[in-house]
């Protein structure tokens, strides 16, 4: 047998193992209705004292653990006062965790050892719904899930909100977490928040703390809607309406809703030929739009998503199927999969594996259902509160880790990059065009982004300071991350083009809560308002108690977020401008990108 023939019989050999894998976690996936719930981020090994907080992966960017010294637990606003207070007299560094601690970046790390964690986890509750002038009010803590649900029982409907119901209303208004629309107020939360209640440092003379209430109309409104979480710790939130109550002796935010709705959805799968076009155009046609292009296959994943009557007929569930439970022993053969064709595979192997999975993914419709069981066709159209977000791996009791969520970084299961940015919609067309030249160079190198593709959603431009600058596009893609410091990826060249190409060329701003180090590298230049944030956040925290030398760096403050190193841009900590930042020893070497060639890649 000739080189050329074994090489290829082993890359269908190679294919042809992955897809059957994926088709034993399909099947395992399919039968599972527990669940162990993600752990808390914070643990501490004396009870309260000498304690680590970490994300939803157990992993930061840069890999290295964050410690503090002591961790709070607040259950009222009169507790969480007391918590701050109590740091701010110890002259302590103060960062927050939430329920899941969803952020990749280092937001929720204090510094150092001596700091202090306080989690929201125990702030859960709502406080009240008024129907009548369509307000909720919740403490930060309080998930998404309950909120919607919340909203619905009283005849309401939050009307845009990200697709993971596992974030938490003050980790949301941390990061400026959003859905897709550029319709109304447009896809992101803070937009809906009417008023809030926030904790922040305070004299002595004050007792080291204070509560300030921000309404409608207050000039730090805007500056606390996205916040970093370096102004204080929002205790509750108001959502949308015209009048309310402050109080409640709770820490809260309130939020503006909208009566309760329907959704009439539809995923058309459809040539790339127009992409371009489209990608400027649809946000405008379909109120929820949003598009999934897979670049290897030409093919696009249209999400015609829209409003319809709450009399139209249909009862229809959005329970997606990467956010269900999932049989731990499957996810850890995945891992073992997925290492061996990123170590051994060829581009062949990825892309029948990616082919595979994608096509059983779409013909389950992304788990919709018409009537909270079967998919029958669609359109699926559903109350709002069942088709706006999803996440029922969190949903049920611990059943000792046989089943987790996707990521639980408890077993040894899929790991992995999440990029986020979002670039001016006016310049989207000529974006899309640049990735397409990218991918007409080697069009199984996209494999490596497996099905989810090149995610696009939809943000208007925002009120709050640090919210999107103008109408963009937001853009998602998830990769392969190897657990070994330093290790070469496939095609990683590629995404590195990717993303200083959409920051720079194209002027995106990174997302809060995603990405790694170096797309955060003089990304606040881009914020027209950050100067106005800048001088609210001297006004509530002089002494920079809620600041961390991660937050220093992103604001523009002190330092930068790239880490220069040997090997800092294999794993994304900086931009190369030297072979050390690469891996020469093992061939990889500082490079041009080959269409944006302004890009600086680690390449062979």
């Amino acid at each position: 047998m000739s080189p050329a023939l074994t090489s290829r019989v082993m890359a269908t050999v190679e294919g042809q193992r992955a897809m059957l894998l994926l088709l034993l976690l399909v099947l395992a996936h399919m039968s599972l209705t527990g669940s162990s719930p993600p752990p808390d981020p914070v643990a501490c090994t004396d009870g309260a004292s000498n304690c680590t907080v970490t994300n939803a992966y157990a992993s930061f960017p840069d890999r290295r653990t964050c410690h503090a010294a002591r961790a709070a637990y607040p259950r009222s606003e009169q507790e969480l006062v007391a918590a701050v207070a109590a740091a701010v007299a110890a002259k302590r560094k103060v960062r927050v965790a939430t329920r899941y601690s969803h952020s990749f970046t280092k937001l929720v790390c204090p510094g150092g050892s001596t700091g202090a964690i306080i989690s929201t986890r125990w702030l859960n509750r709502t406080v009240r719904v008024d129907a009548g002038k369509r307000l909720i009010t919740v403490e930060s803590g309080v998930v998404l899930r309950d909120l919607i649900r919340a909203a619905a029982a009283a005849g309401l409907s939050l009307p845009y909100t990200p697709y993971w119901y596992g974030l938490t209303v003050g980790g949301l208004l941390a990061t400026g977490a959003h859905g897709s629309s550029l319709w109304g107020k447009g896809g992101a939360v803070h937009e809906s928040v009417v008023a809030l209640r926030i904790v922040t440092p305070a004299p002595a003379s004050q007792g080291f703390a204070t509560v300030r209430e921000l309404g409608t109309g207050h000039p730090d409104l805007n500056a606390a809607k996205v916040s970093l979480g370096v102004l204080g710790v929002i205790s509750q939130d108001f959502l949308m309406g015209t009048k309310y109550s402050l109080d409640a002796p709770y820490v809260e935010v309130t939020l503006s809703l909208q009566p309760l709705f329907k959704r009439s959805l539809s995923f058309v799968k459809r040539d790339e030929s127009d992409l371009a076009a489209q990608v400027a155009a649809w946000g405008y046609l379909h109120e929820f739009g949003d598009i999934t292009w897979l670049p290897e296959e030409g093919k696009v994943i249209y999400r015609e998503d829209d409003r319809v009557d709450a009399s139209s007929p249909g009862n229809g569930l959005n329970d997606n199927l990467g956010f269900r439970p999932f049989s731990a022993s499957s996810l850890v053969a995945q891992r073992i999969q997925d290492e061996r064709l990123e170590k051994n595979g060829t581009d062949t192997a990825r892309c029948s594996a990616t082919r595979f999975s994608a096509a059983y993914l779409f013909s389950q419709a992304y788990g919709l259902t018409n009537d909270g069981v079967n998919f029958t066709g669609y359109p699926v159209v559903g109350y709002q509160h069942r088709m706006q977000a999803s996440g029922t791996c969190l949903d049920t009791k611990d059943d000792g880790l046989q089943t987790v969520c996707y990521w639980d970084p408890r077993i040894r299961g899929p790991f992995f990059y999440n990029t986020g940015f979002s670039i001016p919609l006016s310049r989207a067309p000529a974006f899309v065009a640049d990735l397409k030249r990218l991918r007409d160079l080697n069009p199984q190198a996209f494999c490596v982004l497996g099905t989810s593709g090149v995610l696009m959603r939809y943000v208007r431009a925002s009120t709050a300071y640090l919210g999107k600058p103008v109408d963009s596009v937001a853009v998602d893609i998830d990769y392969y991350r190897s657990h070994a410091s330093g290790t070469p990826r496939a095609h990683a060249d590629m995404i590195d083009e990717i993303e200083q190409m959409a920051l720079h060329k194209y002027g995106g701003v990174p997302h809060w809560g995603k990405n790694r180090n170096f797309a955060f590298h003089g990304a606040i230049a881009k914020f027209p308002k950050a100067s106005e944030f800048l001088k609210v956040k001297h006004r509530y925290d002089p002494e920079g108690t809620f600041s961390s030398e991660w937050s220093d760096q992103v604001l523009g403050i002190k330092g930068s977020a790239n880490i220069l190193e040997k090997g800092c841009a294999m794993e994304g900590l900086c931009v190369c401008s030297d072979d050390s930042h690469c891996a020469p020893e093992k061939g990889y070497r500082c490079r041009p990108g080959k269409v944006y060639t302004e890009a600086r890649v680690c390449a062979r």
